[in-house]
């Protein structure tokens, strides 16, 4: 299922594993073109996009780039909205491991089993000033109900806080934390779900309650984790050419970078390469198909 992937990476010239903290314009991949599926979804009447969002396992970010135009909190009752629940998996790491892709505010854990399914979720990352670090990290232990050690530039912020926090509805931490390595850097659920799809946190990456159990039952000591920032990511289904643009972050891709990244790979001849430009003016967040139709 991933034979090519070795040749498109090369032929994109991607920094190693060990460097996932250089900046890469794209990623490329051969993934089955991508996973899961794009539909429409009617507004029920006192909806509103983050519950939308959250009910699909969607972040803020995704299900209001996929909606440009639609309150996120007000809604106008049926309105049909995009529910964007397919990605393109980010550059293959060994398994298993934790991808964390910050230009999308998603994570993707491979299994150690390529026939067990990816697992990917939305996520919380740091706020500007607190930004979540590049990277490759790898689990080094697991907390079940943590207790929050305030660190001392939230206490000189938070005067009101206690050094430590019990585990409790009132512990940001929520249910479970993934430590990591060679950093204060945790994966750990919230108590804030509509932080998740924003930039939101000090530095730790966060999950939906009720992610962070699925995923700490799968992920072992040791598991690695890369942080990267992988803002356009490429596809490829049965001869069709996907493509998947993001806008958060810094880091804004440009389409005559995006194609010149695009002949690299030795796929000028199979897109339209007006479309692979307004996936770029877009960034819808989710793949978009761009194959030419002379082809």
């Amino acid at each position: 299922m991933l034979r090519p992937l070795a040749r498109l990476i090369t032929s994109l010239g991607l920094v190693a594993l060990a460097t996932t903290a250089a900046q890469a314009p794209v990623d490329a991949v051969y993934y089955d073109g991508y996973l899961g599926k794009v539909f429409q979804y009617r507004v029920r009447e006192g909806e509103s996009l983050l519950e939308i969002g959250r009910r699909f396992d969607l972040g803020f970010n995704e299900v209001t780039a996929a909606n440009v135009g639609v309150d996120p909190y007000m809604p106008f009752p049926g309105t049909l909205v995009t529910i964007p629940t397919a990605w393109i998996p980010p550059e293959l790491s060994p398994r298993p491991s934790i991808v964390v892709n910050l230009a999308e505010l998603r994570l993707y854990f491979f299994p150690k089993d390529p026939a067990d399914p990816l697992l990917s979720f939305p996520i919380g990352i740091g706020d500007e000033g607190t930004d979540t670090p590049l990277g490759l990290y790898t689990v080094d232990r697991k907390s079940l109900n943590p207790s929050w050690h305030v660190p001392a530039s939230i206490l000189q912020q938070r005067q009101d806080l206690p050094p430590v926090v019990p585990p409790g509805p009132e512990n940001p931490l929520g249910t479970r934390a993934l430590h990591l390595a060679g950093n204060d850097i945790l994966i750990h659920g919230t108590n804030r779900p509509w932080g998740i799809g924003r930039r939101s946190s000090h530095g730790c990456i966060r999950l939906y309650p009720e992610d962070i159990v699925r995923l700490f039952e799968c992920v072992g000591k040791g598991t690695q984790v890369p942080i990267v920032n992988r803002p356009v990511k490429v596809g490829l289904r049965k001869g069709k050419v996907f493509l998947e643009v993001h806008g958060e972050g810094n880091y804004q891709a440009e389409p005559g970078e995006v194609l010149h990244q695009m002949a690299r790979l030795d796929l000028l001849a199979k897109i339209d390469i007006g479309l692979v430009v307004r996936a770029v003016s877009e960034k819808r967040g989710y793949p978009v198909e761009v194959t030419s139709i002379r082809r």
